[in-house]
């Protein structure tokens, strides 16, 4: 009777620690898979356009927005953009381009013509800068002796056409004339004869 309670005893021991030897392994896998499940979970930057500020989250990664997606109109883009004191030489002259010969033009006008800009420097056959394009002789009546005369910075029709100057070389948003090359106000009647792509406001552009 001894020996069967001894061997009963034997046999409780050996199943309970097998059982708390399971037990803990599965606790250690359990855990190791939770630590896998962190490791793998992508993580994304989360920048606020607000202050600036990053933060990291966890979760599926997202596409940001592009901000002209947002914007209704062009004006709204305009709108959108920050304003600045000082801007680099070549949106200079594509801003200076644009408040010059557009300033009073509707801003699907003075986006056209700071298309044309852009458009003429791609083209292979002006030159491959924007000053060089804006500064080429007997292109731009407004230019006077190689230079484009002096802007108040402060002055809101120069902080739109830098805005309007920046979105022409982003491309953030399509001319209603995409192409054009040339473009004259409704006033004068030049003597060539070139493709006529359509009239904005007080303009007409041609390809």
């Amino acid at each position: 009777m001894t020996r069967i309670f001894s061997r009963v005893s034997n046999f409780t021991i050996a199943t309970a620690f097998v059982v708390i030897l399971c037990g803990t392994i599965g606790s250690g896998a359990a855990a190791q898979n939770s630590q896998i499940a962190q490791q793998v979970q992508p993580s994304i930057d989360v920048f606020s356009p607000a202050d600036g500020t990053k933060t990291t989250e966890t979760g599926p990664q997202v596409q940001p927005t592009d901000i002209a997606t947002q914007a209704a109109t062009l004006q709204d883009l305009v709108a959108q953009q920050q304003p600045v004191s000082a801007v680099t030489p070549e949106i200079k002259c594509l801003a200076g381009a644009i408040y010059f010969e557009a300033r009073n033009e509707v801003p699907e006008g003075q986006l056209a013509v700071g298309r044309v800009i852009v458009a003429r420097t791609r083209s292979g056959r002006f030159p491959k800068t924007y000053c060089g394009v804006v500064l080429q002789p007997s292109q731009f009546s407004f230019v006077r002796h190689h230079s484009i005369p002096s802007v108040d910075r402060d002055e809101p029709q120069w902080q739109q056409a830098v805005a309007i100057a920046r979105i022409a070389a982003e491309g953030s948003w399509q001319s209603p004339v995409e192409g054009a090359l040339y473009f004259h106000a409704t006033r004068v009647a030049p003597s060539w004869h070139r493709h006529r792509l359509a009239q904005i406001d007080n303009q007409v552009f041609y390809q």
